[in-house]
């Protein structure tokens, strides 16, 4: 194994989330330039849109297959080679259809990179810090988001404008592809394919020779468990955690995370900003986004998933009702409660639903079906993602902030599955976590 520090192995490891956030965001400020050149209609313009959530869904339908069969860091490189070819292939685009197409090959891996990297890093980091690293990937997203806004604004009026946003992503791309080359495979995927030696010999690097037999007798242990492809999946054992994945990746969709993230210009236009004013609080919200992630690493293992969760939903759901009830009104005071109260919202967004997710995703399943049931989830929420954004424009122009009503109702029905069904896994060794999950099937079967 290459020996390079902790810090940097983690790092590259959550670069994918950055390249999943610019991807996904810069075509907020792009498609704008892109009209003017390729004379879009409303249906071209969204297909163009919506072709990276296309091809989001089928990278993580079959990414985390892949993962459990050739090894996740493979895989990963993988991702960032298609990230490389992507981002090229729109940026030379000669005509709708050819973006199109390049923009479903970059949403493979957009998708594959979003069930891989929280996968990857929680199957690196160690128990205590493991929540904060694999927010980190959460981190990296909202970054990317961020940086997809600065650039959308940098080449706004440079020629050739939409070609360098799209192509930029390249740069990041690249150098995902060059740490991957330096980091290691994870210890448990190769525990589980009979590399215990290398498996060893990065952990120990990892945990600085502590508590690293132990570690490996876990994983062999958990390793000997009788488990395996979609079957086992869906059997009355692993049957909770799919219920508990599939929630958390729908009910993060549907609790309109995305009508910030992609729609945040349009609604503040709807409700009397300007232009001008709509851009700076777009990227407002991307800065917010960052600045509040922050703290969610630094909480994610001091407070729990599920209390964030919880915590979550309180503070989105009442965010959601107040602009809600600010359409009743009109004028510069709905203008104003309307950013307060999306502010609000994505603080609490950015801060518990965004990472808790993707960091659950990553501890929930069992190992040997881990890639399968983690790649599951991810098409739901893409799926979830897809109808949401498809949705919002008509039905936002129909009903305007009232819409954001039915979102918090959403927040509510999620606040008690959280409640009812997702158990704490904060402190504990992903193998404690899976057999807890065994302990507590085998006592309902026997209740039963």
């Amino acid at each position: 194994m290459h020996k390079i520090s902790n810090g940097l192995i983690y790092f590259f490891g959550a670069l994918g989330g950055l390249l999943f956030g610019y991807d996904t965001g810069v075509i907020s400020g792009a498609i704008l330039f892109i009209d003017k050149e390729l004379k879009l209609n409303s249906l071209t313009t969204g297909i163009v849109v919506s072709a990276i959530l296309f091809g989001a869904m089928i990278g993580a339908a079959v990414g985390g297959t892949l993962a459990d069969r050739y090894g996740r860091r493979r895989i990963v490189l993988a991702a960032a080679a298609t990230f490389c070819v992507g981002a090229l292939g729109c940026a030379a685009s000669w005509n709708v259809g050819s973006l199109v197409i390049f923009r479903i090959i970059l949403g493979t891996a957009v998708g594959g990179a979003s069930t891989l990297v929280p996968m990857y890093l929680s199957e690196l980091a160690p128990a205590k810090i493991r929540g904060a690293l694999s927010t980190l990937n959460q981190l990296m997203v909202m970054s990317g988001i961020l940086l997809a806004y600065i650039i959308d604004f940098l080449f706004a009026n440079v020629a050739g404008d939409w070609r360098w946003m799209l192509g930029f992503a390249f740069v990041p791309g690249a150098l995902l592809f060059l740490g991957m080359l330096l980091a290691p495979e994870s210890p448990r995927w190769l525990v589980e394919k009979g590399f215990e030696k290398r498996a060893a010999e990065i952990l120990n690097q990892l945990r600085h020779g502590i508590g690293v037999d132990d570690e490996i007798s876990d994983i062999k242990l958990t390793n000997d468990q009788p488990h395996g492809g979609y079957r086992d999946l869906f059997s009355d054992w692993a049957r909770p955690s799919l219920i508990i994945g599939i929630g958390l990746a729908v009910f993060q969709q549907i609790i309109g995370c995305n009508t910030v993230l992609y729609y945040a210009p349009t609604t503040f236009t709807k409700v009397g900003l300007g232009s001008s004013a709509a851009l700076l609080g777009t990227i407002g919200i991307g800065i917010v986004n960052v600045l509040v992630t922050v703290l969610a690493v630094w909480m994610m293992d001091r407070v729990g998933r599920r209390k964030l969760l919880l915590i979550g939903n309180v503070g989105m759901s009442l965010s959601l009702f107040v602009m809600a009830f600010a359409s009743v009104g009109g004028g510069t005071a709905t203008a104003m409660m309307t950013v307060i109260s999306l502010a609000v919202y994505v603080m609490f967004f950015s801060m518990t639903w965004g990472p808790v997710m993707w960091v659950l995703l990553g501890e929930i399943f069992p190992l040997r079906i881990r890639g399968l049931g983690v790649g599951i989830s991810g098409v739901a929420n893409w799926f979830a993602n897809l109808v949401v954004s498809l949705t919002f424009p008509s039905l936002f122009a129909s009903f305007g902030t009232a819409l954001f009503g039915a979102y918090a109702v959403m927040g509510v029905i999620a606040f008690i599955f959280v409640y009812r069904l997702v158990p704490e896994t904060a402190g504990r060794s992903l193998e404690q976590i899976e057999a807890s999950l065994r302990s507590k099937s085998l006592q309902e079967a026997n209740n039963g």
